[in-house]
């Protein structure tokens, strides 16, 4: 959907122009794919961290990153001071699909994180939501991560923010 919309906004705007629309939302999906790849992986050596450490869940922001990744998330995370939420490096990586076969302009990654943004406040709203509904656990379990996952999918599904 985020890429889809994001194809839209620039092919409408003229920012860039596209041969085939379906080939650049799967170009831009595939960065989107990786970036939440990496946080996913990143969380969870923190949340393995936590475990091998015995610490509690209070913790998590402390061991994520963790401290050999510290310098390497530094450089891959750089921002542009526009939002301190908005990882620009995703804003980047898909901007640098269309450098070399179609010129842009810095009103391209501004459509972006507008884009990026919107949809972010959609999972902020959602994840909100997840939260109240399983507030009776405790933060961290097992059993808190499987329910906030059935929750997060059930509200999705209501919602029909499914994956497609």
């Amino acid at each position: 959907m985020i890429g889809a919309e994001i194809i839209k906004a620039l092919v409408d705007a003229g920012e860039i122009s596209v041969s085939d629309r379906a080939e650049a939302e799967l170009d831009v999906q595939a960065v989107l794919k990786e970036y939440l790849r990496l946080e996913r992986e990143i969380t969870d050596k923190a949340k393995d961290l936590l475990q091998k450490r015995n610490l509690p869940y209070e913790q998590f922001g402390r061991v994520k990153p963790l401290p050999g990744q510290r310098e390497e998330l530094r450089t891959r995370r750089r921002g542009t001071g526009v939002d301190d939420r908005t990882d620009h490096r995703v804003v980047h990586a898909i901007h640098a699909l269309w450098m070399r076969s179609s010129p842009t302009t810095p009103a391209c990654e501004n459509a972006m994180v507008d884009i990026l943004k919107k949809h972010m406040l959609v999972d902020d709203e959602i994840d909100a939501e997840v939260r109240r509904r399983i507030k009776n656990l405790e933060e961290g379990t097992a059993t808190w991560e499987v329910e906030y996952q059935k929750a997060l999918e059930q509200i999705k599904k209501n919602r029909r923010l499914d994956e497609k």
